[in-house]
């Protein structure tokens, strides 16, 4: 496979096609030299809309990752690829026809069934909230609050990761650590085992730093991009980290879903989702 093959491929769902998506994604970030076009249909609900989505899918060669519920549409998108010999891969049937075999009932066949508006899916909510109102250090008395207690310099990801652990159901609450700015002494009176310091290296923090600040029409050079005040705010943060004895998490070249993935480890959190 050259830099320049084309690779169409179908999500296919009666639902939202998010867990297909992300398949989809995971499977082709092994090949970043391809070039890929996504062709998404969601909501799918009859044998005459699938058939034409697969037609189309079979004209283009495409690569199908399917997420039906619906045992009989199910079963026909998995013929009509056998007669053709379109690839398609069925992500959701297999595991529960097993599941299904083991326990001696049926599945549900409710398409998005893991979106129902459970009080789980409230918590969710009520946690991106609290995320949002305690964000960058707006209240400090959310720390009391809070589950975890996410620290460090400007630009180390604080805001992305709370946010991101906000969506797995915790309520987070985070703060930013200045030299010049006394830190509050709430922050000495909660457990420090609910708290995470952030570090990163201090040239992707100064790349970071210098790009924040042309999109402020400032040009390079100024005192908070520079090595020198990056430097020194990071021996700051580590200073605090040992006073609170609290785990530090190097962030560097990590994505916001690995960074969520050590905390919870280093917290011995349980999944909410």
């Amino acid at each position: 496979m050259n830099d320049n093959t084309v690779l169409n491929y179908y999500i296919l769902s009666d639902s939202i096609g998010e867990t297909a998506q992300k398949v989809a994604k995971a499977s082709f970030a092994q090949f970043p030299n391809i070039t890929t076009v996504s062709h998404k249909y969601t909501f799918i609900s009859n044998h005459e809309t699938l058939h034409s989505i697969l037609e189309d899918a079979n004209e283009h060669d495409g690569l199908v990752f399917m997420t039906i519920a619906d045992a009989e549409l199910a079963k026909f998108a998995e013929k009509y690829c056998i007669k053709t010999g379109l690839i398609c891969y069925n992500l959701i049937q297999p595991f529960t026809l097993e599941i299904a075999r083991r326990l001696g009932t049926e599945p549900s066949a409710i398409s998005g069934a893991q979106y129902e508006l459970s009080e789980d899916y409230f918590d969710r909510i009520r946690a991106m909230e609290f995320c949002l109102a305690y964000d960058d250090g707006k209240d400090p008395k959310g720390l009391r609050e809070a589950e975890i207690v996410i620290l460090g310099i400007s630009r180390t990801g604080k805001t992305p990761l709370s946010m991101y652990l906000g969506t797995l159901g915790y309520k987070v609450a985070n703060l930013p650590l200045i030299p010049e700015k006394e830190v509050t002494p709430i922050l000495y009176e909660i457990d420090s085992k609910k708290i995470i310091g952030l570090t990163n290296s201090s040239g992707v923090i100064n790349k970071h730093r210098e790009s924040r600040m042309k999109e402020y029409g400032i040009g390079t050079g100024s005192k908070y991009a520079s090595k020198a005040r990056v430097n020194e705010e990071l021996e700051y943060a580590h200073n605090i980290y040992e006073e609170l004895g609290c785990p530090i998490i190097n962030v560097s070249d990590r994505s916001i879903e690995e960074s969520a993935s050590i905390v919870m480890e280093v917290m011995n959190l349980p999944q909410r989702i």
